[in-house]
């Protein structure tokens, strides 16, 4: 991971009972990068990571996503967690922030249940990708291309199934974040 991202600003999107180590571990790739991360959330204060099915640490929020803009970021993290993604889909703001990232074609990295929030903004129709295996019908009803791989990329998305594949995941992020923005016609990167 010799990439440097000293010019990127990454926001990394969660609400309460985000898997801690999906956020957590990435963060620390991408800070030793060079990259100034963010958490973003519906929270105000402190965000609340889960360790499976139990609370583990809080978290500051350094940007309210009613103060959040798209704009001021350059590539975005999606941790899973069950509960997290469910709750931001519910919220037009965060489907709406998350859909900013595709518009522009900057590059996203989602794993585990995450890709539950990229159904709801409309953003996966004709990508191939990979998620925690109970949301594989949900992408592909979304018209994904769903595949059981460590990481995919699929033109600056980057999508793994779980915390065992963090390390592959966290490689493919920076190399893709490192690229910057994707035109929605350049081919798929590598799998």
């Amino acid at each position: 991971m010799a990439k440097d991202l000293s010019n990127l600003k990454v926001a990394i999107l969660v609400a309460d009972g985000f898997e801690q180590q999906e956020m957590t571990e990435p963060r620390k790739a991408l800070d030793e990068a060079g990259a100034t991360t963010q958490i973003v959330s519906p929270n105000e204060g402190e965000v609340q990571g889960w360790k499976h099915f139990d609370h583990a640490d809080k978290f500051s929020v350094d940007v309210p996503l009613t103060e959040a803009n798209a704009d001021e970021f350059d590539a975005l993290l999606l941790p899973g967690g069950v509960a997290n993604p469910d709750q931001l889909r519910m919220k037009p703001e965060a489907v709406q922030f998350i859909k900013s990232f595709f518009d522009a074609g900057k590059p996203v990295a989602v794993i585990c249940h995450g890709p539950w929030t990229l159904v709801e903004a409309g953003v996966v129709k004709g990508r191939t990708m990979t998620s925690w295996p109970s949301v594989k019908t949900d992408l592909i009803n979304a018209g994904a291309n769903w595949v059981d791989e460590e990481v995919v990329v699929d033109n600056g998305l980057v999508s793994s199934r779980n915390p065992g594949d963090i390390p592959a995941f966290n490689q493919k992020m920076i190399e893709e974040f490192a690229e910057g923005t994707h035109t929605r016609g350049q081919q798929a990167g590598a799998k």
